[in-house]
């Protein structure tokens, strides 16, 4: 190898190894319940099962993904959830409905049940929309089954939530409380339910 091959070798290593260094580190989010939620009248020992959830294929991926226009979005390659989305806001609304409901049996799917009377619920969300300082939105189509009954109960929640700051984190603590309306909706038809 030549002189001149080696120092073009040493100044290409060179630069590529600058240009990692000033690569800006990655940030990780992750939902979760609503702070502001409350339990919705008297305590019930329900056993609750939320199903796997939905999403778009636009937002299954690890980045966030944002819009900027009405027919343009994207992906934040330094913004990403911290584990799989789907599986995020399964928990997160399990986490929700465990303080509205008032029980400590409200679980994802796949959990023992142990053979009791079971409320299952399951998520499609239609709409996971992102605007950085401005919106959080989520469309959801929602279907509980209430134990022993062949009927299910089907509802849609529309949740648009500002965002309370210029941040990722402010906008992923929208997207917690949108998700905190569609537990709420949930929850009151359940409810509404144990009533008849």
């Amino acid at each position: 190898m030549t002189r001149a091959l080696i120092s073009v070798v040493i100044a290409l290593l060179a630069v590529s190894l600058g240009g990692c260094a000033s690569s800006p580190a990655s940030s990780f989010y992750r939902l979760k319940p609503d702070a502001t939620l409350a339990t919705m009248g008297p305590v019930a020992p329900l056993h609750v099962v939320v199903n796997p959830v939905t999403i778009p294929a636009l937002v299954d991926r690890p980045q966030i993904v944002v819009s900027l226009a009405d027919n343009q979005v994207w992906p934040e390659e330094f913004q990403r959830w911290a584990e799989p989305l789907k599986g995020n806001i399964q928990r997160t609304i399990a986490g929700d409905l465990a303080v509205l409901l008032g029980s400590e049996h409200v679980s994802v799917y796949g959990a023992d049940t142990s053979g009791l009377p079971t409320w299952r619920v399951r998520v499609d969300i239609m709409q996971f929309d992102s605007v950085l300082g401005d919106m959080a939105t989520i469309d959801a189509l929602w279907t509980i089954w209430p134990p022993g009954q062949v009927t299910p109960i089907f509802g849609r929640t529309l949740a648009r939530e500002p965002v309370q700051g210029q941040a990722y984190d402010a906008l992923v603590a929208a997207h917690d409380r949108a998700l905190g309306s569609v537990s709420r909706d949930i929850a009151a038809a359940i409810v509404k339910s144990l009533s008849r």
